[in-house]
């Protein structure tokens, strides 16, 4: 089973958040790949995202799971999020891919074509801390389904 995390914007190696985004995926022992994309034009609003969006599901295989990360999307507890992460692997999904838009956030026909729409709260968060609380959050799924102790109610 392989994890994908695609975000668009490039995050700068040996930052805090990219340390803390290694320490946790290397922690979790799943097949975990961050995958990240630019647009180079010069555009904004709608186009921009348009195209974001475009080259967010151009990084995602053929059979995924698409989970959008979104505002108006639900917000699970970690144990429900556990729960919605085993039963994807246990559906024989492929891949499950956590996509991350950019400040405009995602167009509307990649909300569409997503399985799920997750939300981490009506807070709004810089795009690279969103890809922290996610690595996070896949972790402390995989600690709740291992039954390890890391996860407290």
């Amino acid at each position: 089973m392989q994890i994908i995390i695609g975000a668009i914007g490039k995050l700068k190696k040996n930052t805090p958040e990219d340390l803390l985004i290694q320490s946790y995926l290397e922690k979790t022992r799943w097949h975990i790949t961050v995958k990240e994309a630019e647009e180079k034009k010069a555009l904004s609003g709608d186009a921009l995202k348009e195209a974001e969006s475009h080259l967010l599901l151009g990084l995602v295989p053929s059979g995924a799971k698409i989970i959008a990360l979104d505002e108006t999307g639900k917000t699970p507890s970690s144990r429900e999020f556990a729960s919605l992460l085993q039963g994807w692997i246990d559906s024989g999904a492929p891949c499950i891919a956590f996509l991350i838009g950019g400040a405009n956030g995602h167009a509307p026909f990649l909300k569409e074509k997503a399985d799920y729409k997750l939300s981490f709260g009506r807070m709004t968060l810089p795009h690279m801390l969103a890809r922290v609380v996610l690595a996070e959050q896949i972790y402390r799924a995989k600690t709740i389904i291992d039954g390890h102790p890391y996860h407290r109610d």
